[in-house]
């Protein structure tokens, strides 16, 4: 036999399933379109920002003047001009923290079920309530 445990006609079909994003286990994430976070980790840290799009497949958040790369682009049409743009990119979700509502301040949250059953985040440094942002 070979030095691996399968031959190839026998090897299973989910061996490099586990690698694609369509496939991951998507882990919650504790923010939504419109919250205020702050950046806790990286080279961005300590700068908030609005969150404008959540990636739930791969756990990143793109918010608004955070993770700035430049891309070369090309011009589309005859009235685009070729260049390099300045663009926000995602940043991983862990690394960001809504804000408190009294004090400004990056917090975790908990889930508070209400009488008549719906949830609603709670700030764990001041216990006040996170509001939903509007649609």
């Amino acid at each position: 036999m070979r030095h691996n445990q399968y031959r190839k006609t026998d090897r299973p079909r989910a061996v490099n399933r586990k690698r694609h994003a369509d496939n991951r286990e998507r882990s919650p994430i504790g923010v939504v379109k419109g919250d205020t976070v702050q950046v806790v980790r990286g080279d961005d840290k300590g700068k908030a920002g609005k969150v404008l799009r959540v990636y739930p497949k791969t756990g990143r958040v793109l918010i608004e003047g955070i993770n700035i790369v430049k891309r070369h682009r090309r011009a589309r049409n005859a009235d685009e001009q070729s260049g390099i743009v300045e663009i926000s990119a995602p940043v991983h979700a862990s690394n960001v923290m809504l804000l408190d509502p009294k004090s400004g301040d990056p917090t975790r949250t908990r889930v508070r079920v209400d009488d008549d059953g719906t949830k609603e985040r709670i700030s764990v440094k001041s216990g006040d309530a996170i509001p939903h942002p509007k649609r």
